[in-house]
């Protein structure tokens, strides 16, 4: 686990964008398998993709079709809410930063850390911007 100080900045930016941190696997149960559509961000430490990430998530929940609930879990801190999280995530393997939307419970939509290092944040966004248009 990281030193909370370290994360506490990393979770604020996207709680302040509306996203709700889940940090049990109860509280993973209860938000992804609903109805409606679900984005959910594993968040990271990692700077070389976790800080293009976070402004692209940011920017593309502003799209005029969003999803209905934003959620995150911080990878390397909540290990249950995070395990839980990537079990619906199956079947790709473990990522983080990783990026999933989920309609009515099913997983539609994934972006994976290989997706997002190397990407500028608008080209992320875009990317996300276009499965909200599709799903949301």
């Amino acid at each position: 686990m990281y030193p909370e100080y370290l994360v506490a900045p990393m979770r604020q930016e996207l709680v302040d964008a509306g996203f709700q941190e889940l940090k049990s696997a109860a509280e993973v149960d209860s938000a992804i398998p609903s109805e409606g559509t679900v984005f959910v961000v594993v968040n990271s430490v990692c700077g070389c993709a976790a800080a293009n990430a976070r402004p692209a998530a940011k920017f593309a929940v502003k799209n005029e079709k969003h999803p209905d609930k934003l959620v995150t879990v911080f990878a390397g801190m909540e290990k249950d809410a995070v395990d839980k999280a990537r079990q619906y995530m199956l079947p790709y393997p473990p990522s983080s930063p990783a990026m999933a939307l989920f309609k009515d419970g099913k997983l539609v939509h994934m972006i994976e850390r290989h997706m997002i290092e190397g990407r500028p944040a608008q080209m992320i966004a875009d990317n996300l911007v276009a499965a909200f248009d599709e799903y949301c």
